[in-house]
């Protein structure tokens, strides 16, 4: 038994590359090159994301305040012990409503409901028609308000605001944030009462206001700064980011890395790092980027040598939004060989992950 040890350790003096591939198998030691350096952030889901939105939709809600009055509402104005002057009035385009034995028309858009009823109440005094008026008004069909929620986001949609709503909550209201989302929130606006006029629209410059807010702060600062109140004409805009795919057997983590935006720059070997790396079967040299040709309308398939980069020997090679960075291992070149194959893998079922910068 002595001697059976002793040759042992003798070969593997003799042979460290053997004592390495014992060590690989015993505790999971991979060589130099498959340890790569954890992702600059932890990954999400989309889901996780839209989970979080809505805990913190629900936590940060706008303080109350009455929403003004606006073109298209549908009032019910209601006075007391006076039945014949109760109604509902339509708010026409130019913001005012008839009433009643009033000769002039009233000017109703940007008031909230309870300073018309004042106004109403006062208006009954003066043209001789209640002497204590008591007057009371609700918005019952709200078409002021719109807020068009477009972009990489679940449900697309027009929403009425019909109370105090926040950047948040109008996102859940949206189905919150689609897979190929990026990492920006754009809220278009022009002038609203409750947020005063700019300087260059005082100066008769009606120019929109353009908001932008990372989803990163929005969601993880705790900042209420950023989780803005949202306004009736406001357009809230979530930009495509693009999807970068890593897939085969090599690769720790496969899934469909979201870029932060169109315009961003992804590389294979930071697309190999979001991915978690590459394992100890993986054949890093046999790798393909597997890319939409908008001629043939085919895949065209370009070689990649992963551990020639990691070595400097040759450049890292950028990828596009849509590309699929294949990384085999020995049981994968089988699949390789068939590009088509393995971008149907990737376009079944792939996990989709977004990483905070």
């Amino acid at each position: 038994m002595i001697r059976y040890v002793r040759t042992i350790s003798d070969s593997v003096r003799a042979k460290p590359a053997l004592l390495l591939g014992i060590l690989s198998i015993l505790f999971g030691i991979h060589p130099a090159y498959a340890q790569q350096a954890p992702p600059p952030a932890q990954e999400q889901t989309p889901q996780q994301t839209n989970d979080k939105i809505r805990q913190l939709a629900a936590l940060a809600q706008a303080a109350p305040r009455d929403t003004p009055v606006g073109a298209g509402d549908l009032l019910h104005i209601e006075v007391f012990d006076v039945p014949e002057l109760s109604r509902d009035v339509r708010v026409s385009d130019t913001g005012d409503i008839s009433f009643p034995l009033i000769p002039d028309k009233i000017q109703t858009s940007g008031l909230t409901t309870f300073q018309l009823e004042q106004k109403l109440a006062q208006l009954l005094i003066q043209n001789g028609l209640v002497s204590h008026p008591q007057v009371s008004v609700f918005i019952k069909e709200q078409q002021s308000q719109p807020v068009s929620v477009v972009g990489a986001v679940g449900k697309p949609s027009v929403f009425q605001i019909v109370r105090p709503t926040t950047l948040l909550e109008i996102l859940t209201a949206a189905g919150g944030i689609a897979d190929q989302a990026g990492n920006v929130v754009i809220v278009t606006r022009g002038d609203h009462p409750a947020v005063g006029k700019s300087d260059a629209a005082a100066a008769g410059d009606s120019q929109p206001q353009t908001v932008t807010i990372r989803l990163q702060d929005l969601l993880e600062s705790g900042n209420p700064a950023f989780n803005i109140q949202i306004y009736g004409g406001d357009i809230v805009s979530v930009p495509a980011g693009g999807i970068v795919y890593v897939a085969g057997g090599g690769i720790n983590q496969p899934g469909g890395y979201v870029l932060q935006n169109h315009g961003e720059q992804i590389t294979v070997m930071k697309a190999v790092a979001l991915a978690h790396g590459i394992n100890g079967y993986a054949k890093p040299n046999q790798a393909v980027v597997m890319r939409n040709n908008p001629v043939t309308g085919q895949k065209d398939v370009i070689p990649v040598r992963i551990k020639d980069i990691e070595n400097q020997k040759t450049e890292d090679v950028k990828l596009n939004s849509n590309d699929i960075l294949y990384i085999p291992d020995s049981l994968g070149l089988k699949i390789l060989a068939k590009g088509s194959e393995a971008a149907l893998q990737v376009g079944t079922g792939v996990a989709i992950y977004r990483s905070n910068p």
